[in-house]
């Protein structure tokens, strides 16, 4: 790193994220075990799939409710084509990452031949640790 951006950044900014990291991490956990009480309670008074809503002291707690549907793929795949079903049916076509691999450690394919295919991604993530025991 350069000298540059040395000067930027300042051990009461690390200590600052370091203790808001801890805070914020205090938060989630404290806000999950009030949300599992929230739900607990709305499981008995209205059932575990259903919405519902609690207004005490100008504060609404409200519970959503989202639905999702999905076929069972193997089960779903298997019935239609028993059914003679076929057009219902997509088929996907998917490089196998693994067996390319494979394929270009025992030398059955040249990785030059796929570099062009490549996409190669970059996610930045920030990590501050104490060195030494708070």
């Amino acid at each position: 790193m350069s000298k540059q951006n040395d000067s930027f950044i300042t051990d009461e900014m690390l200590v600052k994220y370091y203790e808001l990291n801890k805070k914020k991490k205090e938060i989630e956990l404290q806000m999950n075990e009030l949300k599992d009480t929230f739900h607990d309670y709305f499981n008995k008074l209205v059932g575990p799939n259903n919405k519902a809503e609690i207004t005490i002291n100008g504060y609404k707690l409200q519970r959503q409710m989202r639905k999702v549907e999905k076929y069972k793929e193997e089960e779903t795949v298997k019935r239609l084509e028993e059914l003679q079903m076929n057009d219902l049916l997509q088929v996907v076509k998917k490089p196998d990452e693994t067996k390319i691999k494979s394929a270009i450690q025992l030398g059955l394919l040249d990785e030059r031949n796929l570099e062009d295919c490549l996409v190669t991604t970059y996610s930045p993530a920030i990590s501050v640790k104490t060195l030494a025991p708070r």
